[in-house]
């Protein structure tokens, strides 16, 4: 089954989600029924009941009934006034708002829509004349289609979850109902996909931050503000050393910047008319607006700009570790997938037009360094431009654009040929970018690391160099995050390693177990060893993080509880160990003994 007619299978169980819910609830009022990926939603508003996934069982019987009786889908057509009379009659109040928007712009795409016109009709001539229903058996569905031939060919399927959705994303209008499902064409399929689900709930960061002790949350504090614990500042700052590390091989010199700024800066940036609304303000008691920096290249550019440049001085590169801030909605926060207060290991190159594609190609090692390095696979790249049809959607002219496209493309070409994804539409506001995509464990695809180029910066701040004839030459702005959002990038990694990182990054890389109290001063000769390791891969001077745990407690309830910690390393010591001058070693990858002796090398090797 191709993509086409599997998307088309999926928009037919949601005609049919709908079709049960109605049967069982006949004042149902219906948005939207959309595909997603791997399956379907249907937005519903039944006055008075809160649909449960208590009432899944008798919602997929129902379903499940409608799939027996094998109803073909048949495609008819209205006159859009006649549509709209249909709808109302029906008492379905969003069809007749979505027809109405049908009429008068011929969308119901709300984005595309005017919010102070949205749902009426205007005067004149209608945008369209016709749309176009499906029907099956007892229930008719406003629908562009397509459906499966009957629905009897939908394969199986499985209600997943139900949240709440204000209708059409805005918060002023009602919350409905979102029933989320799952199908595939085969069960063999669909079993696969619940067992991978099972292990996605397994390994969801919110639910390992907490076991493994990493991060937390106070509403105190505030949603979406993490709280790092000791365990989880440690796992941090290894993997910013990593990415740090791997730049100052390159040259890259570390900057520091202050958390607020002025209104003027993010004026002359183009912030401020961008993101203005997802910004922290206040103002001081001189009267200045100022806002919490929601990211660090426009400050980057001052440092920049504070001394006469030369293009012998060129390339100049900035990296910082800093926290960033922007007011999301409530809804939109997820453990630290979506926060307000996020860290980003943020660098800026400042440099020649002849010498971007050096550059960038010195990031990109640094990227696949990184990220082979902590496990994932190939990075896929996705190659992000600007959309020519909405121009209004970025600075700077297009001719412009295509100008810097074209640049950056010869990079993206010089690394991997033609074996890269379009991205019309996916580029930043000031310049095309190089996103790259990581495969997790579980065959998740993540966008993570970005190169970009920016051409409007450097306009709006006036950022040049002395040239060799000593003209001023515009130079060009290179942006380049490894991990990017620190928050977000750990609720990938967490969830890509099940909470085992590496041996260089766990927070705690050793426990040493102890059989009983006979070993005392064994046990002291070990952590003096451990006390004295180095660890220079991939970190230089990277110390042994390692307790002992002596509870009077049996050594299987000791090894439970370190391996529910995920610690790799653990030195189980007792009578027979101390009289051989040895440790038993165990690590996921199974048990040995190791001389003590030779303790330091083997763990230098890790």
């Amino acid at each position: 089954m191709n993509q086409e007619q599997l998307n088309a299978m999926r928009h037919s169980l949601a005609h049919i989600t709908a079709q049960a819910v109605q049967r069982l609830w006949p004042e149902a009022r219906f948005g939207v029924g959309p595909v997603v990926e791997n399956g379907f939603y249907y937005d519903i508003d039944v006055p008075g009941v809160k649909i449960s996934e208590d009432d899944f069982a008798k919602i997929e019987a129902e379903m499940r009934k409608v799939i027996e009786e094998n109803f073909s889908f048949e495609r008819s057509e209205k006159q859009v006034d006649e549509a709209i009379h249909w709808a109302e009659n029906a008492k379905q109040v969003y069809k007749v708002e979505l027809l109405n928007d049908l009429k008068r712009a011929g969308t119901t795409v709300a984005k595309d829509l005017d919010a102070s016109e949205m749902g009426t009709i205007a005067e004149g001539d209608a945008a369209v004349e016709n749309v176009s229903f499906y029907t099956d058996g007892d229930f008719t569905d406003l629908c562009r289609g397509p459906h499966a031939e009957s629905t009897g060919k939908v394969g199986v399927f499985k209600l997943m979850r139900v949240a709440g959705a204000y209708w059409r994303g805005k918060e002023t209008n009602p919350q409905m109902q979102r029933l989320y499902g799952v199908a595939f064409a085969s069960q063999q399929e669909l079993d696969t996909h619940l067992k991978m689900l099972e292990e996605a709930k397994a390994r969801d960061h919110r639910k390992l931050g907490k076991e493994l002790d990493l991060f937390t949350f106070s509403e105190l504090v505030g949603p979406g503000l993490p709280l790092w614990t000791p365990r989880g500042t440690i796992l941090r700052n290894k993997l910013d050393a990593f990415v740090q590390t791997l730049r100052d091989e390159v040259g890259f010199e570390q900057v520091a910047i202050p958390h607020i700024t002025k209104k003027d800066l993010y004026e002359r940036s183009g912030h401020w008319a961008k993101f203005s609304d997802e910004l922290f303000k206040s103002q001081s008691r001189e009267g200045h607006e100022f806002a919490l920096k929601p990211m660090n290249c426009p400050h980057h550019t001052q440092i920049y700009a504070s001394q006469p440049r030369s293009y012998r001085d060129l390339p100049i590169r900035y990296r910082e570790t800093t926290t960033c801030y922007r007011d999301e909605q409530s809804g939109e926060l997820n453990g630290l997938s979506r926060v307000r207060a996020f860290n980003q290991d943020d660098a800026h190159i400042f440099c020649r037009a002849s010498q971007v594609e050096h550059e960038a190609l010195a990031i990109w090692d640094i990227i696949d360094k990184f990220y082979g390095g902590l496990g994932f696979g190939e990075l896929k790249v996705r190659f992000s431009t600007h959309d020519p049809d909405n121009m209004a959607a970025y600075l700077g002219e297009e001719a412009k654009w295509q100008e810097v496209e074209s640049q950056l493309l010869n990079v993206v070409k010089h690394r991997v040929g033609d074996a890269f994804m379009p991205g019309i539409g996916e580029a930043a506001f000031y310049g095309p970018k190089i996103d790259f995509m990581a495969k997790d464990a579980l065959g998740r695809t993540w966008q993570v690391a970005t190169i970009q180029l920016d051409f409007n910066q450097p306009e709006n701040f006036d950022l040049t160099c002395t040239d060799e004839q000593g003209n001023p030459e515009r130079i060009v702005m290179v942006h380049c995050a490894i991990m990017g959002s620190l928050e977000r990038f750990l609720s990938i990694y967490i969830e890509h390693s099940a909470g085992w990182f590496p041996f260089w990054a766990a927070p705690e890389q050793i426990r040493i177990l102890t059989i009983n109290d006979t070993v005392k001063d064994y046990v002291d000769e070990i952590t003096s060893i451990l006390s004295e390791i180095v660890l220079m891969q991939p970190l230089k001077y990277n110390e042994v993080r390692f307790t002992t745990d002596d509870r009077n407690e049996s050594l299987g309830k000791k090894i439970r509880a370190a391996t529910e910690m995920k610690i790799p390393v653990q030195l189980i010591v007792g009578p027979k160990d101390k009289e051989a001058r040895q440790v038993s070693l165990r690590t996921r990858s199974g048990e040995e003994k190791v001389n003590l002796d030779a303790l330091a090398d083997y763990l230098r090797g890790l």
